[in-house]
């Protein structure tokens, strides 16, 4: 790449980052008035949220073979560019049932370009020292899309609720004119392995599924009960595929890393614990101490800004240190941050919520770029697409987890504050064995 094409891919890499993480959460505090405007039921509406995140989750492991296979480059602009069709289908949707299925060629693009933009970061800086910074860059993305997203949502939703979806229009179209700056990316041609993708798909779909509506409706239920079995049925199908196919889209030798395995466990902690808090969180502060939307997204700014800056010092850190003192740091950070609440929950303090949301957005930001450095080192560059989409599925399926355990310990409007305290019992816990496993990566 020239001296400048470098800078320009890992903008467009932050940017794809912080498009894809602004669409999960800005819709959120749309949905009251969707529904006014739209109809539908609460899990019709619920929908809206979860057929995004199904569709991102099942496809990321098909979309970083597609990326090794036919660029990053060339994978994240087929991204933006389904991404921004299916904006524009969001915006005039004339039913929810359009809007759903519009969000989810939303999820599926979005898929298409993360682990692209994580290729594009290890192409453009192959340097591990710079690569450490670079990707604390790129996470800003991620840091900035949460520290605006609930509060433009609200924002927008005053004038139009279809602006949520219109104002992704001119940022595709800014990233599409950057993508003509960023030189070509290698291609590593390799046959298609449909089977195992067939298996993938089923696998994470009836995982996701399960989970969104076992949460919801009880996980004795007997279409949740379905998914589940035919979510393990299509694993074991496609562990067996990918260890005697030819051309396998996820190779097995990629666990022989011990760093990408405790890397992949530590993304799954850090979702559960970052999505898993959050969205706690945003419960405690609405439904328990009956704050506003727009105020509730107030008390997580503070967090959002600690975020931006450890993304940023994260990768001085793991160039001074080495990886594993950030990613240790960081994940007892976030369990620090979350004893907070385990022990105010009862005194019902939004200062002791700000608290926790800081200690655990600063730790995620710190602990999560290093982490992602150790997963880009263990693969050699033509399966950095593969190893990200890997890494990233770990990351959505921690976050389905969270949300699906936690939504149910907090049915009991009763007893909200103690399932409050176990949701979190349950995050530290997860989070604390990640920290320890983090002690045993190496340092270069």
């Amino acid at each position: 790449m020239t001296t400048s094409a470098p800078r320009v891919a890992l903008l467009l890499a932050s940017l794809g980052f912080f498009l894809i993480t602004l669409d999960i959460l800005i819709v959120n505090v749309t949905l009251t008035t969707i529904g006014r405007e739209l109809g539908g039921s609460t899990s019709g509406l619920q929908w809206v949220i979860d057929s995004y995140t199904l569709l991102f989750a099942s496809l990321l492991l098909f979309a970083g073979n597609l990326s090794d296979r036919i660029g990053a480059k060339r994978a994240i602009g087929w991204g933006i560019a389904g991404f921004l069709v299916a904006s524009v289908a969001c915006a005039i949707a004339p039913t929810l049932g359009t809007l759903i299925g519009a969000r989810a060629v939303q999820g599926a693009a979005a898929a298409v370009m993360l682990p692209a933009s994580m290729a594009l970061v290890r192409e453009g800086f192959p340097d591990a020292r710079e690569r450490a910074h670079a990707l604390g860059i790129w996470a800003v993305g991620g840091a900035v899309a949460g520290a605006v997203g609930p509060v433009l949502g609200g924002a927008l939703t005053t004038v139009d609720w279809r602006l949520v979806f219109a104002i992704n229009l001119p940022v595709c179209s800014v990233m599409l004119g950057m993508l003509l700056r960023v030189a070509p990316s290698p291609r590593h041609p390799s046959r298609f392995d449909p089977v195992g993708q067939v298996l993938a798909l089923l696998t994470l779909a009836g995982l996701v599924f399960g989970l969104i509506e076992g949460g919801a409706h009880g996980f004795g239920t007997g279409y949740v009960v379905a998914a589940l079995v035919a979510a393990a049925a299509s694993l074991v199908g496609f562990l067996v595929v990918q260890a005697r196919g030819r051309s396998p889209m996820m190779p097995l030798d990629l666990f022989r890393s011990s760093g990408m395995r405790i890397a992949l466990g530590v993304g799954f902690a850090f979702m559960v614990g970052n999505f898993g808090s959050v969205f706690v969180l945003s419960l405690y502060l609405q439904q328990h101490l009956g704050l506003s939307p727009l105020l509730a997204g107030l008390v997580f700014l503070p967090s959002a800004a600690c975020s931006i800056v450890g993304n940023v010092v994260s990768g001085t850190l793991a160039n001074r240190f080495g990886a594993r003192v950030p990613v240790v740091a960081g994940l007892t950070t976030m369990v620090l941050g979350l004893v907070v609440v385990i022990v105010s929950a009862p005194f019902d303090s939004w200062v002791a919520v700000a608290v926790c949301a800081v200690l655990t957005g600063a730790g995620g930001s710190v602990a999560m770029p290093p982490a992602t450095s150790v997963v880009l080192a263990s693969v050699p560059p033509e399966r950095s697409g593969t190893a990200s989409a890997v890494f990233n599925t770990f990351r959505q399926v921690g976050g389905a987890v969270a949300i699906a355990v936690f939504g149910a310990l907090l049915a009991d409007r009763a007893h909200f504050v103690t399932g409050t305290q176990v949701s979190f019992v349950v995050a530290g816990a997860v989070i604390l064995v990640a920290a320890v496993a983090a002690t045993r990566i190496r340092t270069t």
